[in-house]
């Protein structure tokens, strides 16, 4: 990826093609667009000594919680998602989770390809909704 590339990414209108990329990229980039929405999440709560930040976004990013949201989120999804999902949910990962159940980790795995894709079409708006959807019952706490 080019420098222009990777500005459009970053700020422009989605002139990347994600279908290009694997369910696992996806997933690896949508990890991250998940951990910023997590963070600034953790953050409306106001100032906090860093360790108490953590905590709280800890137990938002793991593989239990995000098959949670999944579920919670799931029929609001249109067919194009379920179908970005269900590609990063059956992909082929090289790694086995340590500390999650394998189907919690799939499910988390396709919640994170789709973030990826919707981030990297250009829909950051859909992904806040799908994320505000799928966090609701946190934020109202």
């Amino acid at each position: 990826m080019d420098l222009k590339e990777l500005d459009l990414v970053l700020g422009g209108q989605g002139e990347v093609d994600p279908r290009e990329y694997s369910p696992l990229a996806l997933a690896h980039i949508g990890d991250a667009v998940f951990e910023v929405l997590v963070r600034l999440t953790v953050l409306t709560d106001g100032n906090a000594p860093v360790n108490k930040l953590h905590k709280k976004a800890r137990d938002i990013v793991n593989a239990k919680a995000q098959a949670e949201l999944y579920y919670r989120i799931k029929d609001a999804l249109t067919e194009e998602e379920e179908g970005v999902f269900r590609r990063g949910r059956n992909a082929k990962s090289f790694t086995v989770p340590k500390n999650a159940d394998l189907m919690d980790y799939r499910h988390a795995t396709g919640l994170e390809a789709l973030f990826g894709y919707l981030y990297l079409k250009g829909e950051k708006a859909r992904t806040v909704e799908l994320f505000r959807l799928g966090m609701a019952e946190k934020l109202e706490k």
